[in-house]
């Protein structure tokens, strides 16, 4: 599992669990027991703006009428999750709200831009689908997760965390005749709300009242149950692989556990968290010295120099200077066993 999007499935995010579900579930039904209906779902720009389709605004920007956009649209969705349980639902829904509005006015400037330049009416048969707001996700997955390489090839061509992220959007972004329209509009209108340019996140978001509604009625039918500790792994397939596995779930159960504990604590007192005595485990499986705890504390060497750009990169992310320099320290300057543990808690 890539450290960018984080673990444990679809727990805390009920918004993108509708999101994969839904769409999927009506773009297979057109496609596959009502292919005659799919002309409805058309995003045909010219028809919106001759016809007065305005309809075709909703309908044409919601479901995919290609499988394969379906399908790589989908996976961006489970991988974007984290910015659900980062945010909160209420204002990844904002998000996605205010980048589909504007994505959608974008659209029509680029198509007209093209009409009048080059005289390419073809443009206005658009690739339809939730596709917009997805790519706009790639703006704050770029500024806000942080850059970690976890392999390299033939000693040159480096291997991150977000490598695979890019690899989906580029296969999205080439699927299509005019789906780079659709791509740069969606860039735009994420860059546009995340840096709030007008104040338009004040403008287009989701109301309180609106996402109360949607917890009490729609959120119990999309929520999913926290994970077990069972299915947190994959095993290798090696016993060595295995048994190292298995201490490592149970490192993290004995690390999220202290965590609890900890949090607990400052809720009743107030103060900073001791991460000294949060990550533990994390140091003494990165010292091959370590005989025992005892021996561990009494050669506990001075705190480690922490890089600033690390501390920048989770800073970036929201989470306090304190809490940065600490996490950074605790797990031996690991950017990737920091970050990972920051973002899920």
């Amino acid at each position: 599992m890539f450290a960018s999007t984080g673990s444990s499935g679809l727990y805390k995010a009920p918004l993108s669990k509708s999101l994969l579900l839904v769409p999927s579930a009506l773009s297979l039904s057109l496609a596959l027991l009502l292919p005659h209906c799919q002309k409805f779902f058309l995003y045909d720009l010219q028809a919106v703006k001759n016809d007065f389709q305005i309809w075709r605004l909703i309908c044409g920007r919601i479901i995919c009428v290609d499988l394969k956009d379906t399908f790589c649209s989908s996976l961006l969705i489970y991988n974007f999750r984290i910015f659900e349980r980062r945010f909160g639902s209420r204002k990844f829904a904002s998000f996605l709200l205010g980048s589909w509005v504007l994505s959608a006015l974008f659209d029509f400037i680029l198509v007209e831009a093209l009409q009048h330049a080059f005289g390419i009416t073809a443009a206005s048969n658009l690739p339809s689908g939730f596709l917009a707001p997805v790519f706009a996700l790639f703006v704050p997955f770029y500024c806000s997760i942080p850059r970690i390489q976890v392999a390299q090839i033939l000693g040159q061509f480096s291997i991150t965390n977000k490598t695979l992220i890019y690899i989906l959007g580029l296969q999205l972004f080439t699927s299509g005749s005019y789906i780079w329209i659709v791509a740069i509009s969606g860039l735009i209108s994420g860059m546009c709300y995340s840096s709030r340019v007008l104040k338009i996140d004040q403008v287009l978001y989701v109301p309180k009242w609106m996402a109360t509604l949607f917890s009490w009625t729609l959120e119990p039918l999309f929520s999913s149950s926290e994970p077990t500790s069972e299915g947190g792994i994959g095993m290798g397939a090696t016993v060595d692989i295995q048994r190292q596995q298995r201490m490592e779930l149970l490192d993290r159960q004995l690390t999220l556990s202290q965590f609890a504990h900890v949090r607990r604590q400052r809720q009743r007192q107030g103060g900073m968290i001791n991460w000294n005595r949060l990550f533990p485990p994390l140091r003494q499986r990165r010292n091959v010295n370590y005989q025992d705890g005892q021996q561990s504390e009494q050669q506990a060497s001075p705190p480690l120099e922490v890089s600033e750009e690390q501390v920048a990169r989770l800073m970036e992310m929201g989470f306090s200077r304190g809490d940065a320099l600490e996490a950074l320290r605790a797990s031996n300057n690991d950017l990737n066993v920091a970050t990972n543990f920051l973002l899920q808690h």
